[in-house]
């Protein structure tokens, strides 16, 4: 029993515990991490203006898995694309990202997993910028589909005023009568009328003899 506590019972803690001085490091790294977030996001701020097209620019070369993890950061995405987000966060490096440095070396020497919450924490401040791009693409296709709307009824009222019309020429011409025609017909009326035959001549009226 003596052995089993003073030999093998080391060695089996060990193995499980072969990543604990890892796991207090990195835990580390998060707490000095979060003490300085409200530095990393005042420099943000201030910054914006000039970061935005250079963000913008590395988030469009990056993978899709690593665009889909900045537009919804999840843990869970982190360890399955460690190469892809430690890329990600060195190019931000380069352009001085407010944090990005400090995330970027705590997750060469730890691993993204273990480090999750400052790379998080840049991400989302990362999708800021690609959400108003976004944005910005969708505002020119909905003006287009509504000024799509607003034309289409007026062409269709067009189309049904002009066939209105033609069928109104249509019934009109067809209800007229022939004006060349017309008198020769009238003529040709007055001609037939005949005195009734009846009707008895005027007779003579003789005048009385006179008495002499």
């Amino acid at each position: 029993m003596g052995y089993w506590k003073a030999k093998v019972l080391p060695k089996i803690k060990q193995i499980f515990d072969k990543n604990g001085p890892k796991k207090t490091a990195a835990a580390e790294a998060c707490k000095t991490f979060d003490q300085a977030k409200e530095e990393y996001s005042k420099e943000f701020e201030e910054k914006k203006t000039e970061l935005q097209p250079k963000v913008v620019e590395i988030y469009e070369a990056a993978a899709v898995e690593i665009k889909s993890l900045v537009k919804e950061p999840k843990g869970a995405g982190l360890k399955k694309n460690s190469d892809g987000v430690q890329k990600f966060l060195d190019d931000l490096v380069k352009i001085e990202f407010p944090g990005s440095k400090a995330v970027s070396e705590a997750s060469s020497n730890f691993g993204p997993s273990y480090v999750s919450g400052p790379i998080l924490f840049v991400f989302e401040k990362v999708s800021t910028f690609i959400v108003t791009e976004d944005k910005k693409e969708e505002e020119p296709a909905a003006a287009d589909v509504a000024t799509d709307d607003v034309h289409a009824p007026a062409a269709t009222s067009a189309e049904e005023v002009e066939v209105k019309v033609k069928e109104k020429e249509i019934v009109i011409e067809a209800g007229e009568p022939n004006k060349e025609e017309a008198p020769a017909t009238v003529v040709a009326d007055v001609a037939k009328v005949e005195p009734p035959a009846d009707v008895a001549p005027a007779t003579k009226v003789e005048e009385a003899p006179k008495v002499i």
